[in-house]
């Protein structure tokens, strides 16, 4: 598939008025509102979680984001794996060990190097992890798979394999939703910025029972061993709503996103009543 290029913008489609818009940020060269832990950094204009071997880095939002009444959101973040560097995989691609979208109670919290792409550990959280290494002994499909994960266990229990690798630079696509209605959790990913109508991988959990808080830290996690890699978000944006964001497309103008975040932004954050 072509890859998306690097200058994104949330494509013209028609929103909810009460789309409930948290948070959001298309360049990370200001990381104030993040806590960075462990391996974690800023790196031009990106958002670093790990950068080589033997490492594990988290980054969460500084400020919780509340889930009350129906525990609803929906996200959408864009994310690079490049500079691959160590263990060469059964697959052939070389490097490991990939990112995790997580939820959870602790904005310090950071997991494990390796197996664990620094969730493991991470307890009261569910984790959509984006794995670039087969692992035998957690049962990984291949070693390129999209898995949710609960309770910082690193081994799914639900899983979908991806025909194009993650971890040969390109930019991905990644949108997670969740209906605390109907307790449904939604995971779509694509490389060309297209959100496909049907999910590619999905969960019925029940997220206020997995966190034990209505209150809940958004971020990312990553961690490498013997096999590494260049681990970056570029971009993200967080609903406290079940209002799934929609396909993005390539632009040549660097500003775009920014003025559509900008402009979305003035819908404001009230969650609509159920």
């Amino acid at each position: 598939m072509k890859k998306l290029a690097s200058i994104i913008a949330i494509s013209l489609l028609s929103l909810p008025a009460s789309a409930g818009i948290i948070s959001s940020q298309t360049d990370f060269s200001d990381t104030s509102a993040w806590q960075l832990n462990s391996d974690a950094s800023q790196n031009n204009n990106r958002l670093a979680l790990t950068q080589g071997l033997s490492q594990s880095g988290s980054a969460f939002l500084r400020s919780p984001i509340s889930l009350l009444n129906d525990t609803s959101f929906s996200a959408f973040f864009t994310f690079e794996i490049s500079q691959p560097v160590g263990l060469t995989d059964v697959d052939g691609f070389q490097g490991a060990d990939g990112l995790v979208f997580v939820v959870q109670t602790n904005d310090t919290n950071v997991g494990s190097q390796g197996l664990g792409i620094g969730y493991q550990g991470i307890a009261n959280s569910i984790g959509i992890e984006f794995d670039t290494w087969t692992n035998t002994s957690l049962g990984d499909v291949d070693g390129n798979h999209v898995g949710i994960n609960l309770g910082g266990n690193s081994q799914s229990v639900a899983q979908a394999s991806e025909s194009s690798a993650f971890n040969t630079g390109g930019i991905w696509s990644a949108w997670i939703d969740y209906d605390g209605i109907n307790d449904l959790l939604e995971v779509r990913w694509s490389d060309t910025g297209t959100r496909s109508a049907d999910a590619g991988l999905s969960l019925s959990v029940d997220l206020t029972s997995e966190l034990g808080s209505n209150d809940a830290f958004f971020g990312f996690t990553s961690g490498t061993a013997a096999g590494g890699g260049l681990h970056e978000v570029i971009s993200y944006e967080f609903r406290n709503t079940f209002a799934p964001i929609p396909s993005v497309t390539a632009i040549d103008a660097p500003s775009a996103l920014a003025l559509m975040f900008a402009g979305l932004a003035g819908l404001g954050v009230r969650r609509k009543s159920q």
